[in-house]
Protein backbone atom coordinates (compact mmCIF):
# COMPACT_ATOMS: atom_id res chain seq x y z
CA UNK A 1 0.00 0.00 0.00
CA UNK A 2 2.86 2.22 0.92
CA UNK A 3 4.82 1.62 -2.54
CA UNK A 4 1.43 2.50 -4.51
CA UNK A 5 0.93 5.32 -2.68
CA UNK A 6 4.53 6.73 -3.41
CA UNK A 7 3.59 6.63 -7.04
CA UNK A 8 0.49 8.72 -6.89
CA UNK A 9 1.12 11.15 -9.67
CA UNK A 10 2.27 14.79 -8.92
CA UNK A 11 1.00 17.71 -10.61
CA UNK A 12 3.29 16.87 -14.02
CA UNK A 13 1.55 13.30 -13.86
CA UNK A 14 -1.85 14.48 -12.99
CA UNK A 15 -1.94 16.72 -15.85
CA UNK A 16 -0.78 14.02 -17.74
CA UNK A 17 -3.35 11.74 -17.10
CA UNK A 18 -5.80 14.57 -17.53
CA UNK A 19 -5.30 14.75 -21.47
CA UNK A 20 -7.37 11.90 -21.46
CA UNK A 21 -10.45 12.16 -18.98
CA UNK A 22 -11.96 12.28 -22.77
CA UNK A 23 -11.19 9.00 -23.80
CA UNK A 24 -12.64 5.47 -24.09
CA UNK A 25 -12.43 4.16 -21.14
CA UNK A 26 -9.86 1.66 -22.17
CA UNK A 27 -7.46 4.15 -22.78
CA UNK A 28 -7.97 5.79 -19.46
CA UNK A 29 -7.37 2.41 -17.97
CA UNK A 30 -4.62 1.71 -20.09
CA UNK A 31 -2.85 5.29 -19.78
CA UNK A 32 -3.56 4.84 -15.57
CA UNK A 33 -2.61 1.54 -15.18
CA UNK A 34 0.64 1.86 -17.54
CA UNK A 35 1.57 4.84 -14.97
CA UNK A 36 1.04 3.11 -11.71
CA UNK A 37 3.33 0.22 -13.09
CA UNK A 38 5.98 2.00 -15.09
CA UNK A 39 8.54 4.05 -13.70
CA UNK A 40 8.23 6.82 -15.90
CA UNK A 41 9.07 10.12 -14.10
CA UNK A 42 12.92 8.56 -13.81
CA UNK A 43 12.47 7.50 -17.29
CA UNK A 44 11.55 11.08 -18.21
CA UNK A 45 13.99 13.08 -16.11
CA UNK A 46 16.68 10.52 -18.41
CA UNK A 47 15.95 13.01 -21.17
CA UNK A 48 17.36 15.62 -22.40
CA UNK A 49 15.66 18.83 -20.76
CA UNK A 50 15.00 21.09 -24.81
CA UNK A 51 15.35 20.10 -27.65
CA UNK A 52 14.28 17.42 -30.28
CA UNK A 53 12.55 14.47 -29.00
CA UNK A 54 11.29 11.46 -30.57
CA UNK A 55 9.48 8.51 -28.73
CA UNK A 56 9.45 5.38 -30.93
CA UNK A 57 6.64 2.91 -29.97
CA UNK A 58 4.71 6.11 -28.33
CA UNK A 59 1.36 3.82 -27.87
CA UNK A 60 -1.37 6.24 -25.88
CA UNK A 61 1.25 8.87 -26.38
CA UNK A 62 1.17 9.25 -22.04
CA UNK A 63 5.32 9.03 -21.70
CA UNK A 64 5.10 12.40 -24.61
CA UNK A 65 2.47 13.93 -22.52
CA UNK A 66 5.09 13.44 -19.42
CA UNK A 67 7.63 14.99 -21.44
CA UNK A 68 6.60 17.46 -22.52
CA UNK A 69 4.36 19.12 -19.33
CA UNK A 70 7.90 18.12 -17.69
CA UNK A 71 10.03 20.53 -19.20
CA UNK A 72 8.70 23.53 -21.71
CA UNK A 73 11.62 23.81 -24.18
CA UNK A 74 11.43 20.65 -25.00
CA UNK A 75 9.59 19.20 -28.68
CA UNK A 76 8.68 15.87 -29.16
CA UNK A 77 7.30 13.09 -31.79
CA UNK A 78 5.78 10.11 -31.20
CA UNK A 79 5.48 6.98 -33.97
CA UNK A 80 3.67 3.89 -33.36
CA UNK A 81 2.76 0.72 -35.70
CA UNK A 82 -0.51 0.84 -34.09
CA UNK A 83 -2.64 3.56 -35.82
CA UNK A 84 -5.85 2.89 -33.27
CA UNK A 85 -3.67 3.92 -30.37
CA UNK A 86 -1.41 6.98 -32.55
CA UNK A 87 -5.46 8.11 -32.77
CA UNK A 88 -6.38 8.31 -29.68
CA UNK A 89 -2.65 10.02 -29.04
CA UNK A 90 -3.21 12.51 -31.44
CA UNK A 91 -6.43 13.53 -29.49
CA UNK A 92 -5.79 13.34 -25.70
CA UNK A 93 -2.42 15.49 -27.13
CA UNK A 94 -3.97 17.85 -28.61
CA UNK A 95 -3.83 20.82 -26.74
CA UNK A 96 0.12 20.44 -26.75
CA UNK A 97 0.23 20.68 -30.21
CA UNK A 98 2.60 21.94 -32.33
CA UNK A 99 4.97 21.35 -29.69
CA UNK A 100 3.75 17.53 -29.39
CA UNK A 101 3.07 15.50 -32.49
CA UNK A 102 2.69 11.62 -33.33
CA UNK A 103 2.15 9.72 -36.11
CA UNK A 104 1.92 5.82 -37.71
CA UNK A 105 4.95 4.19 -38.66
CA UNK A 106 3.92 1.03 -40.19
CA UNK A 107 7.42 -0.25 -40.78
CA UNK A 108 8.60 0.96 -37.71
CA UNK A 109 11.40 2.73 -39.49
CA UNK A 110 13.26 5.44 -37.22
CA UNK A 111 12.41 9.34 -38.71
CA UNK A 112 15.06 11.43 -40.27
CA UNK A 113 16.99 13.21 -37.03
CA UNK A 114 18.99 14.47 -35.76
CA UNK A 115 17.11 14.13 -32.45
CA UNK A 116 18.82 15.69 -29.34
CA UNK A 117 16.97 12.15 -27.48
CA UNK A 118 15.02 9.59 -28.25
CA UNK A 119 13.42 7.52 -25.74
CA UNK A 120 12.35 3.80 -26.70
CA UNK A 121 9.94 2.26 -23.46
CA UNK A 122 8.55 -1.25 -22.71
CA UNK A 123 8.73 -1.55 -26.46
CA UNK A 124 11.84 -3.89 -28.00
CA UNK A 125 10.66 -6.79 -26.31
CA UNK A 126 8.00 -7.14 -28.39
CA UNK A 127 10.30 -7.42 -31.87
CA UNK A 128 13.27 -10.24 -32.38
CA UNK A 129 16.68 -10.07 -30.79
CA UNK A 130 18.26 -9.25 -34.00
CA UNK A 131 15.43 -6.77 -35.30
CA UNK A 132 15.93 -5.26 -31.50
CA UNK A 133 19.29 -4.65 -31.91
CA UNK A 134 19.39 -3.15 -36.03
CA UNK A 135 16.58 -0.79 -34.47
CA UNK A 136 18.84 0.49 -31.46
CA UNK A 137 21.76 0.91 -33.85
CA UNK A 138 19.28 2.61 -36.12
CA UNK A 139 17.80 5.20 -33.44
CA UNK A 140 21.93 5.52 -32.51
CA UNK A 141 22.89 7.07 -35.53
CA UNK A 142 19.93 9.07 -35.85
CA UNK A 143 21.04 10.91 -32.52
CA UNK A 144 22.54 14.52 -32.85
CA UNK A 145 26.48 15.23 -31.03
CA UNK A 146 25.50 14.91 -28.00
CA UNK A 147 22.08 13.44 -27.92
CA UNK A 148 20.97 10.70 -26.04
CA UNK A 149 19.48 7.30 -26.52
CA UNK A 150 17.31 6.43 -23.64
CA UNK A 151 15.70 3.01 -23.60
CA UNK A 152 13.45 1.53 -20.20
CA UNK A 153 13.01 -2.60 -20.50
CA UNK A 154 12.72 -5.11 -18.66
CA UNK A 155 15.61 -7.13 -16.73
CA UNK A 156 15.70 -11.46 -17.09
CA UNK A 157 16.79 -11.20 -13.21
CA UNK A 158 15.23 -11.69 -10.62
CA UNK A 159 13.63 -14.88 -11.97
CA UNK A 160 10.34 -14.38 -10.09
CA UNK A 161 9.90 -10.68 -11.81
CA UNK A 162 11.05 -11.80 -14.88
CA UNK A 163 8.34 -14.70 -15.31
CA UNK A 164 5.71 -12.33 -14.03
CA UNK A 165 6.29 -9.90 -16.75
CA UNK A 166 6.18 -12.37 -19.36
CA UNK A 167 3.28 -13.43 -18.26
CA UNK A 168 1.41 -10.61 -17.70
CA UNK A 169 3.13 -9.43 -21.40
CA UNK A 170 1.75 -13.26 -22.39
CA UNK A 171 -1.49 -11.99 -21.99
CA UNK A 172 -1.93 -8.21 -23.16
CA UNK A 173 -0.85 -10.03 -26.37
CA UNK A 174 -2.34 -12.83 -27.03
CA UNK A 175 -5.05 -12.99 -24.73
CA UNK A 176 -6.68 -9.02 -24.47
CA UNK A 177 -4.45 -8.10 -27.23
CA UNK A 178 -4.29 -4.49 -26.15
CA UNK A 179 -0.32 -4.65 -27.29
CA UNK A 180 0.62 -5.17 -31.02
CA UNK A 181 3.15 -7.05 -31.94
CA UNK A 182 4.44 -10.72 -32.69
CA UNK A 183 6.82 -11.93 -30.05
CA UNK A 184 7.84 -11.68 -26.48
CA UNK A 185 10.93 -11.64 -26.10
CA UNK A 186 13.06 -9.80 -23.47
CA UNK A 187 17.20 -9.30 -24.21
CA UNK A 188 19.31 -8.90 -21.24
CA UNK A 189 20.36 -5.42 -20.22
CA UNK A 190 23.98 -6.29 -20.02
CA UNK A 191 23.82 -7.36 -23.87
CA UNK A 192 21.49 -3.84 -25.04
CA UNK A 193 24.12 -2.22 -23.26
CA UNK A 194 26.73 -3.92 -25.67
CA UNK A 195 24.79 -2.59 -28.30
CA UNK A 196 24.72 0.66 -27.28
CA UNK A 197 28.71 0.99 -27.23
CA UNK A 198 28.74 -0.68 -30.49
CA UNK A 199 26.73 2.28 -31.58
CA UNK A 200 30.02 4.50 -30.35
CA UNK A 201 27.76 5.73 -27.18
CA UNK A 202 28.78 6.17 -23.76
CA UNK A 203 26.73 3.97 -21.80
CA UNK A 204 24.81 3.87 -18.22
CA UNK A 205 22.82 1.50 -16.44
CA UNK A 206 20.28 1.59 -13.57
CA UNK A 207 17.97 -0.28 -11.89
CA UNK A 208 14.20 1.12 -11.24
CA UNK A 209 12.44 -2.14 -9.79
CA UNK A 210 13.23 -1.49 -6.15
CA UNK A 211 9.67 -1.71 -4.47
CA UNK A 212 7.73 -2.99 -7.70
CA UNK A 213 7.01 -6.41 -8.75
CA UNK A 214 8.49 -5.92 -12.73
CA UNK A 215 11.99 -5.61 -13.38
CA UNK A 216 12.40 -2.49 -14.59
CA UNK A 217 15.74 -1.72 -15.84
CA UNK A 218 17.03 1.69 -17.62
CA UNK A 219 19.70 2.31 -20.07
CA UNK A 220 20.91 5.49 -21.17
CA UNK A 221 23.72 5.98 -23.98
CA UNK A 222 25.65 9.19 -24.80
CA UNK A 223 26.72 10.40 -28.28
CA UNK A 224 29.64 12.27 -27.59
Amino acid sequence: MIAVRARRPDAVGRAALALYADQSLPARLHTAIRWYSAPLPQVAAALPRSGAILEIGCGHGLFLALGALGASERVLHGTDIDAGKIAVADRALSTLAPRVSVATAPDGSVPVGPWDGIAIVDMLYLLPPARQRALVLEAAAALAPGGRLVIKEMDVTPRWKARWNVTQEFLALRVLRITAGATIQVVAPSVMAGWLAEAGLTVTRHRLDAGRIHPHHLLVGQRP
